[in-house]
């Protein structure tokens, strides 16, 4: 009887034993993660916690926080593109009101200090700072909508509307700019209705802000087209030209906020930087989605595609 007692005994230290060094053993892993973690979090790196371990909810704790690791890396990593973004957004809005702003200060120095100036001189002067003022203010308003449908304060009521009426009058707003240009304009609209869920304003707005693009860009081409088309579910505004077009470099960035190609800059191309972020902004709102495809000198092409209406 003492002998089985005696083995009870030294069977429940080893199980005592046995328990305390699987203790001893989680809490140097606990210790690991914790330093492990602190280290990371204290660079920056993105390295993961890597540990051995039998333990199944261990396990379970290293993937949930490795997950969370990369979580939080992510959003580093979005955090820098977004501060060199909002760099970059204050540098050219800097630039873009500083232009016309310099141009109006400079005439009106002019206009203070000849007080000889001719009358008709004066006038000019008067109708280019006017011109400059609503140049400022149209650059204003540009932010502020960008701004509104970034944050979802603008609200796109959706009806039903007819695609073929719209792009007629779209394209016959800026037919007289290309024809005084010698452009030729190709027009491909079917006389079939098609019909999508969408606004009117918006639908205007998408498509000045492409022609005007077009126009801009391609221009050496001569000539710019606006093709209406649709499958069996959706329907598509092609507008295209066959100018300097954009690289495949550029390709991606035409969309961002203030991104402009470098000649943009320039007295000849004159241009905020967001009007295709808010053409693609516009279209995403009433479900569409837009794309750019691209050969500099061959054919340069902006589609804009939305569900298509059954009657």
């Amino acid at each position: 009887m003492i002998a089985v007692l005696g083995i009870v005994i030294v069977l429940l230290l080893l199980c005592i034993l046995w328990q305390y060094q699987k203790l001893q053993n989680h809490s140097r892993q606990l210790r690991y993660i914790d330093e492990k973690l602190n280290n990371i979090i204290a660079q920056g790196s993105h390295e993961r916690l890597l540990l051995f371990s039998s333990s199944p909810e261990l396990q379970m704790l290293l993937t949930d926080l490795n997950r969370l690791l990369d979580v939080n890396h992510r959003g580093s990593v979005e955090r820098v593109k977004l501060e060199k973004a909002m760099r970059n957004m204050l540098a050219n809005i800097s630039h873009d009101l500083k232009t016309p702003l310099t141009v109006v200060l400079g005439y009106i120095e002019t206009i203070l200090h000849d007080e000889s100036m001719p009358g008709e001189e004066r006038d000019r002067i008067l109708q280019t700072i006017h011109q400059k003022a609503k140049e400022v203010i149209t650059l204003m308003n540009t932010f502020f909508d960008l701004a509104k449908l970034e944050s979802g304060d603008k609200e796109i009521p959706l009806s039903r509307v007819e695609l073929g009426e719209v792009c007629r009058r779209n394209i016959l707003t800026f037919y007289d700019i290309l024809s005084a240009k010698g452009s030729e304009v190709q027009i491909d609209i079917p006389d079939e209705a098609l019909f999508i869920m969408g606004n009117e304003e918006a639908l205007d707005r998408i498509l000045s802000n492409l022609l005007s693009n077009g126009i801009a860009y391609g221009d050496a081409g001569g000539i710019l087209g606006l093709s209406l088309y649709s499958d069996e579910d959706k329907v598509y505004i092609e507008v295209w030209d066959r100018g300097k077009g954009i690289t495949a470099a550029n390709q991606d960035k035409v969309f961002e906020r203030l991104y402009t190609l470098e000649d943009s800059r320039n007295h000849v191309y004159q241009g905020s930087g967001l009007g295709l972020t808010i053409t693609k902004r516009l279209t995403e709102q009433m479900n569409g989605t837009i794309k750019l495809v691209s050969q500099p000198n061959v054919r340069t092409v902006f589609t804009v595609s939305f569900r298509r209406l059954k009657f």
